[in-house]
Order: C-alpha cells, then structure tokens, then sequence
C-alpha cells in the first residue's frame, strides 16, 4: 500500500473480522496476506481474534468498534448501522448456499403447501442484543413459503432456545422430540443436520432462480469499515479492498484449496462445502457493489426493522462508500500473483 496519508500509529493498529463462512477476506487470511505483521508503510491489520483479545469482554461487540474491517453475515453490520455505529459498506459479496427446511420422515409435510398449520422453530437466544439466528430462520421460511403465498398467520411460529455449544443442535432436539414440527439450516454445517438425521428435505431455496428468495443473512455479506479509517486513511482502506478483491480472484483458480480452506473455515467435511455451496463456489467470491446486491440488503434490510429485528432504521444508499471500489478501479492497485 502506498500511503499518501500518515500511518496509524504502530501503537494502535488497525482490525479485521470475518465470520466463518465462505468470504474473499477469510481466503485472504488463510494465504497469509494478513498475517499481523506490519506492511512496507508500516501499518498493521491484525486478526480480533488473537489469544489477548479473546480475553477482551468487548470483543463480542466488535461491528462497534473503531479501525476495524468486518466482512462476515449482514445481520451484525446492519444493527451495529440502525444503532448508528460509524460503518460504511465497501463492498459486497454473493456466494449461494443450501438454504433448507427439513422434516422428519413420517411427518407428513412432504412440500411448502404441508407447512400450513405446522410449528415452525424458531431459535432465540434472549441474551445476545442481535438475535441473528431467529432472524435467518425467519426469512428462510417466510421466504420458502412465499413462493406457495403462504403467510406467517398460517404457521405457529415456535421459539427454540438457541445451544450456544453447536449450531442447529437445539432445532434438531427440537424435532426429534416432537416439539417442532421443521426447522431451517443453512450452509455446509446444515447439511450434515440433514444427514445426521436422515431428514425430509421439504425445500431448498438457496440456489431459487429468483434472487429475491435466496437473500438472507449471507447473501450478501458486507464488507464495512469503520469512518474513522474511511475519512483518514483512504489509501489503506483501498488497499485492504484490493488485497480481499485479489484473493476472491485467486480463488477462480484454486478451486480445491479454496474448499479446502473452507471447510476448515465452517468446521465441515469438504463434500459439505462442495453440496452446500455448489460447484462454482470458488467463482463466487468477488468483491462488488452491484446494484443487484444492494437492492437485496436493503430489502433485508427493510425485512428485519419489520420484524422488529433491528433497533432503528436507516437508508441503504447513505451507508455504501462507492469511493475505495472506485479507486481500485480507476487507479488499477497492482493484484499480488
């Protein structure tokens, strides 16, 4: 990165946080571009989650917090936003995923249509300030259902307590022991749910021809950084977005240690990520700001403040920064081979 503004002091380095999904950011950490140590100009984008920050008890908050990179699911980014939090969008990723709703067999429900009536589970965890799992259920089946005109009034809706210990382990409980009647998962890690056991796949929306019904939480997945970097160092904010931008291309041509990496990344076996993500996962870790892409976060966006899911609302347009993208553009920023 060539600075044509000063550094942030070495004391005080810069931040990045990804969730553990498929992202060009998570593909750049696993390479190596963002090993912590600082770069030619001096600068230092470290990972939030090193052992001394693990013990930070903020770190939880960390879509709040100041010179910071986050690229992960929207939910977190858009509350942090709706609570006014100083973020801006510089970019946008869209990678499809199994979004399915699964029954037991013997249950009966063996289509959308079967859902009228049913209990829906719904995971909640009454302690986290962003519910983002009962917002994703939400919007799956809502989603799902739409496509039947099917309504939420149609439906129990069942609130689950969410297992902090693994993913989809309370839904699944939920199930098996009759208290539900289908539940929704998402992802690699929500395949191997299916399998474990041996479910009734009653939808799969995540690849819809309409994207409308595959946008959720992770699709799309933001790329924010904090104003503070934004308005003071704009150079090296083009830069990390050139860096991310970069190891989305270098996944085009590495298909198998990409899925390598991410199922590392998600905690599943490798022929998850190949069934969840589909095979052209590799393709689909591009950086953009395509208009497509917004409209669809706004849209969600719009889905959860009616839900009351977020705590205020805002303009989509108003938090994206088109200028880093532009400048990577403009300017043609060397890639790293």
């Amino acid at each position: 990165m060539n600075n044509i503004l000063p550094s942030p002091p070495a004391t005080h380095p810069l931040w990045y946080e990804r969730s553990p999904v498929p992202t060009p950011l998570g593909i750049a950490v696993h390479l190596g571009w963002l090993n912590g140590e600082p770069s030619a100009d001096g600068v230092a984008i470290k990972s939030l989650r090193t052992p001394e920050m693990l013990q930070d008890p903020a770190l939880h908050r960390e879509y709040m917090l100041t010179r910071s990179f986050r690229q992960g699911s929207s939910i977190p980014a858009l509350w942090a936003r709706a609570r006014k939090a100083d973020t801006y969008v510089i970019g946008l990723s869209w990678t499809d995923e199994s979004q399915q709703i699964l029954t037991l067999p013997g249950s009966g429900i063996r289509s959308i249509r079967d859902l009228r009536g049913r209990r829906l589970a719904i995971p909640r965890c009454q302690e986290d300030d962003i519910d983002m799992f009962r917002a994703t259920a939400l919007r799956g089946f809502l989603s799902a259902m739409e496509l039947e005109g099917l309504s939420a009034d149609e439906v129990e809706l069942v609130y689950v307590e969410r297992d902090l210990r693994r993913l989809y382990l309370a839904e699944a409980h939920a199930l098996l022991h009759g208290e539900v009647d289908a539940i929704y998962v998402r992802g690699s890690p929500g395949l191997e749910i299916a399998q474990t056991l041996n479910a009734h796949v009653v939808v799969d929306i995540g690849f819809h021809p309409d994207p409308h019904i595959r946008n959720n939480n992770g699709t799309p997945r933001p790329l924010t950084v904090h104003g503070e970097i934004l308005r003071n160092f704009p150079d090296i904010v083009a830069g990390f977005l050139q860096l991310v931008s970069d190891a989305g291309e270098w996944a085009k041509t590495h298909p198998n240690e990409t899925i390598a990496y991410i199922a590392s990344e998600t905690g599943t076996a490798a022929e998850s990520v190949r069934a969840a993500y589909g095979k052209n996962l590799h393709r689909n870790l591009g950086v953009d700001l395509a208009p497509t892409s917004i409209a669809a976060l706004s849209d969600f966006k719009d889905f959860l403040f009616k839900w009351d899911l977020l705590p205020g609302n805002f303009n989509i347009d108003d938090w994206i920064d088109h200028g880093p993208l532009t400048l990577i553009q403009a300017n043609g920023l060397r890639k790293r081979a």
